[in-house]
């Protein structure tokens, strides 16, 4: 893992004391990591939604059986699992 300086203004330095104070998180480290994955699902979620319309709007849909539906998740769900990436070192907000 490699530590990462960022400046925050005071009053974000500020909430994020605070968001550790509340007892959620650990570390400052430990809640810009959940910003961050957050943000990396949306950006994901945002692609892959964007593939799909462009691949309605291509034509061709075809309507799936449930059964195909599901084997389909669970290959994801085990692809996921397979990638997930590793946990971060802290990053110090100075």
């Amino acid at each position: 893992m490699h530590t990462m300086n960022i400046s925050l203004p005071d009053t974000m330095k500020k909430y994020v004391e605070e968001q550790v104070a509340a007892g959620e998180y650990s570390s400052a480290s430990e809640y810009i990591r959940v910003l961050v994955r957050a943000d990396q699902k949306r950006n994901a979620r945002a692609q892959l939604e964007e593939t799909l319309l462009a691949s309605l709007s291509e034509g061709g849909a075809q309507e799936a059986a449930p059964e195909y539906l599901s084997a389909l998740r669970a290959e994801f769900d085990q692809r996921s699992q397979a990638h997930r990436m590793p946990e971060e070192p802290p990053i110090s907000i100075g």
